[in-house]
């Protein structure tokens, strides 16, 4: 009886917990469509819990603040999709497939490849907190911490090759990071694509080259 009582406690436990996760997939869902459309300042808390049909107290347990609502929504966007972002970066399907490529050029193709879908899935958002981060504290702390992980990931990425032995040698591989994180940076891509009209085609072929020369011996 004990056992059984035991089981049903833990599929009850289990289900809760599921449909918390997906609660709060739902709010990121629907705080990243209000965000895109009328920016950071357009959007208030209730707003986003009227449009997702929970209270303005559930979304402030799960995410403390308008400020870590939209950190999610950021990183929901560049995982491609809320659910991908709860696993750690390395288990993501594009990484994992990074990581697991045998060649240093293609490896080179492929992460090209990934900016250019995170680019396309976040940049209304982080214009949003680009126009924000000038004048609200709050949104300034914000995009420093975004722009922190950004420049692990491209370190992580810069590590991985120079274990591999494959990095362009003559310059210290710190460097190499802070220039791939250059690079691959919301502005450069502003620049390019929205203010010089490339397509999405041409940054990536551009960006691949750019990291090829970057990264990688020549020939």
């Amino acid at each position: 009886m004990c056992e059984e009582v035991k089981s049903r406690r833990a599929y009850r436990s289990t289900k809760r917990a599921e449909q918390v996760a997906q609660t709060r997939r739902d709010i990121v869902a629907t705080a990243g469509v209000l965000f895109r459309d009328l920016g950071y300042a357009g959007v208030s808390m209730p707003a986003i819990a009227r449009e997702a049909g929970v209270a303005v107290e559930t979304i402030y347990r799960a995410f403390e603040s308008k400020a870590g609502l939209f950190k999610a929504v950021v990183d929901a966007a560049v995982a491609g999709g809320a659910s991908r972002a709860e696993r750690p970066v390395v288990e993501r399907p594009a990484i994992r497939a990074i990581n697991e490529e045998p060649d240093a050029r293609r490896q080179v193709a492929m992460y090209a490849g990934t900016q250019r879908g995170i680019h396309r899935r976040s940049g209304a958002l982080m214009r949003a907190l680009a126009e924000g981060a000038g004048s609200d504290p709050e949104m300034r702390r914000l995009w420093t911490e975004i722009e922190r992980q950004r420049r692990m990931g491209q370190g992580r990425f810069v590590a991985m090759l120079a274990d591999r032995g494959v990095l362009r040698p003559g310059v210290p591989a710190e460097k190499r990071a802070d220039a791939l994180w250059a690079l691959t940076s919301h502005h450069v891509h502003e620049m390019l694509v929205e203010t010089c009209g490339w397509t999405g085609e041409q940054y990536q072929a551009w960006l691949t080259k750019a990291l090829e020369d970057l990264l990688l011996p020549q020939g």
